[in-house]
């Protein structure tokens, strides 16, 4: 019996060890899978035509007793089928609706680039692009792209409406301003059109303590203003010559694409509240995106168009030091080159 007994333990205690192992091997492989998934990327199109039907079924069947409820589902029902057995109206127009919410290095772009690609390969001339923007401004280059992004549309002669319910301001106006139509809440902040740097300058400090700082250079204008060494008024004036320069092209930018504004009157670096943009040309009317898209419901298909992509721990925790790298090392020239309020 004895026997037995150390025998089935032995047994138990190899089955437990396998079974451990298989649950782990499982495990891993589940993983394995599930990130490789996670890290595909795709174009993510919702219709919002079914939203807003669906919010507006919602709220009558709330407000309705049960005879009233029961006739709406009635109707509801008739519509549905009836719509699937309509032909379809090749000619309506769609409205593929874009959002587009920046930080200080327009990092946004990224969706937006792959997001205008995706309806640029369907949509007709009689279609719009709408975009809801959202962007205090920010670093020049990123910014920059981003309004080329918005090009594209207008360079294929579609329809491109912006909308900003919040703020538009510096880089953020640079995207707005090349739209067909701007459309402004009446406390929405845009303009800003200027250019601001910023650095901070420790020479004193290290000469305090008796530290030395050599920078060696080849180019007369390689580095202008350093942070650590002493700045000339010579590197002051070549760096002041760059920030006006881009000024000068950010105006010529908004003028290109927005003639109607008085460039010399709204390009001082001030901001305005939306009934304020309007008088100046800034905005064409002033709308809440919600009440436009609520407008074209009824006449347009409806199109949410966003670049999805989702990324595994590894790809998070990599781009995670990545920015931790580039704050550190290059944070000081992003504020030479960002606009903001």
């Amino acid at each position: 019996m004895e026997f037995l007994y150390e025998y089935g333990m032995f047994v138990a205690k190899v089955l437990t060890i396998v079974l451990a192992i298989l649950v782990a091997v499982v495990g891993i492989i589940v993983a394995v899978s599930k990130n490789k998934e996670e890290h595909k990327e795709h174009i993510e199109i919702k219709k919002l035509n079914d939203k807003y039907e669906d919010i507006k079924f919602s709220m009558k069947s709330l407000m309705l007793n049960k005879a009233g409820l029961k006739k709406l589902e009635k109707e509801q029902k008739a519509k549905e089928k009836a719509e699937k057995k309509a032909p379809e109206e090749e000619d309506k127009q769609r409205i593929f609706v874009v959002d587009f919410d920046g930080d200080i290095k327009a990092s946004a772009v990224t969706n937006l680039r792959e997001e205008i690609t995706a309806i640029l390969m369907v949509a007709r001339k009689q279609d719009e692009v709408f975009v809801r923007l959202q962007s205090p401004g920010g670093m020049v280059n990123t910014y920059g792209l981003a309004a080329s992004q918005l090009t594209r549309v207008k360079d294929k002669e579609i329809g491109l409406t912006i909308a900003v319910d919040k703020v538009a301001a510096s880089g953020g106006y640079m995207m707005a301003c090349v739209a067909d139509k701007i459309l402004a809440a009446p406390f929405a902040i845009l303009g800003s059109i200027g250019v601001v740097a910023q650095i901070p300058n420790f020479n004193r400090l290290l000469k305090k303590h008796d530290v030395d700082y050599e920078m060696i250079t080849a180019g007369e204008y390689k580095r202008t203003l350093t942070m650590f060494g002493e700045n000339t008024d010579q590197a002051r004036s070549k760096f002041k010559d760059d920030i006006e320069d881009i000024h000068v092209l950010f105006k010529d930018f908004v003028v290109q694409h927005r003639p109607v504004v008085d460039i010399a009157k709204v390009s001082t670096g001030e901001f305005w509240f939306g009934t304020r943009a309007k008088d100046l040309d800034l905005v064409d009317e002033l709308q809440t995106s919600d009440d436009y898209l609520l407008e074209k419901v009824t006449e347009a298909d409806l199109y949410s168009v966003k670049h999805v992509e989702k990324k595994n721990l590894s790809d998070k925790f990599s781009g995670f030091l990545q920015n931790v790298s580039e704050k550190v090392m290059t944070g000081w020239w992003s504020k030479s080159q960002e606009n903001s309020l």
